[in-house]
């Protein structure tokens, strides 16, 4: 359920009429909506595992088209050297991983359903290209590669939340943006800018992959030189908390190291928030060339940002109502899950017809 994603692809494919249940093990730790959990709190992991093996035959019964994301499987996997927030295992739970992971693929391919995969960020990235130094061990990249190169054995579709992964996966992969905020249900907020003392907000799942000490360095730094604003770091919020930050911030900082903006950076543009991440512009070619034009999001990396938050709290600080109105029509174009849903259900639906 990273990022809220399959939950709003889910949403807008059952408004175009297909039958679409989102399934996870877990809950969401930040409040993202699922229609079914499979496991309970209280499950210990033979419990649990029960439950993963029951799921199989009620997913080979009653659904025709199955959609993994986060390049996950029913299947357990072996703990990935760079997996953040995994818990650990002892030798025999990663043996069992390692016979059973992906197994499912081939069960569902055999019994003629269509599977698509999407990849979110470090179930693909690798660290000889991706630049967050420490996060991504060598000993990781051959590990994705070859779970990587068993869905293109099976999956009909592979897409890629992030253009950057595009590099990582088979030809055929195709980026699509994220589907999680439907514009109609998050109201744009007032017109950044306007409060007397500007306030700049971050809120990193991860401090590590979002650029965090760049951004603290940079508020640090931006104080000694004199400038006032307030500034806020906030972590462990959900969906709807994060949300009522997100109206007070003049300027919103994602991320400072991936090359990408993520779902943070969708929810804060819908609310018309002026938002500042690091994009990538090699990466940026596996993009329509329309959205590629229209990105309001203000680059920037950990070189940059102080010199990127001087100006928009100072000499651009006029220009931030204007960035926020861009965003959310940036949002509404290209993040519309309605719009997102109907190029994925005519993929499901030629998949399942041939």
């Amino acid at each position: 359920m990273v990022g809220g994603n399959p939950a709003g692809l889910a949403a807008a494919e059952r408004e175009l009429g297909l039958e679409s249940t989102t399934l996870a093990f877990r809950p969401s730790p930040f409040g993202y909506p699922v229609d079914e959990v499979v496991w309970d709190d209280d499950d210990g992991r033979l419990v649990g595992e029960l439950k993963r093996w029951r799921l199989l035959p009620r997913v080979l019964r009653d659904f025709d088209v199955i959609h993994f994301n986060a390049g996950s499987t029913l299947m357990p996997q072996r703990l990935v050297p760079d997996a953040p927030g995994a818990k650990p295992r002892n030798a025999l739970e990663n043996l069992y991983a390692a016979a059973v992971e992906q197994l499912d693929l081939r069960l569902l391919a055999r019994a003629g359903k269509a599977i698509f995969v999407t990849f979110q960020g470090s179930d693909a990235r690798q660290g000889e290209v991706a630049e967050a130094p420490g996060h991504y061990p060598a000993e990781s990249d051959a590990y994705k590669r070859r779970r990587i190169a068993r869905f293109d054995r099976y999956a009909r579709g592979m897409y890629a939340l992030n253009p950057d992964l595009v590099r990582f996966l088979p030809s055929r992969a195709r980026f699509v943006p994220y589907a999680h905020v439907d514009p109609r249900e998050w109201e744009p907020a007032a017109p950044a800018g306007a409060s007397p003392r500007p306030l700049v907000l971050h809120a990193p799942t991860h401090r590590a992959i979002k650029g965090t000490r760049f951004v603290l360095d940079a508020v640090a730094g931006l104080r000694d030189e004199g400038l006032e604003f307030d500034f806020e770091l906030v972590e462990g919020k959900t969906q709807s908390e994060l949300r009522n930050l997100y109206g007070r911030a003049d300027v919103v900082v994602d991320q400072l190291v991936l090359g990408w903006y993520g779902g943070l950076a969708v929810e804060a543009m819908a609310l018309a928030r002026p938002t500042v991440a690091y994009l990538r512009e090699e990466d940026l070619g596996a993009l329509p060339a329309e959205m590629r034009a229209e990105i309001p999001v203000v680059s920037a990396d950990p070189e940059t940002i102080r010199d990127v938050l001087r100006q928009l709290l100072t000499s651009r600080r006029p220009e931030l109502a204007e960035i926020g109105r861009r965003g959310r029509a940036y949002v509404e174009r290209w993040h519309d899950p309605l719009r997102i849903a109907r190029e994925l259900v005519a993929d499901y639906e030629a998949a399942v017809t041939h």
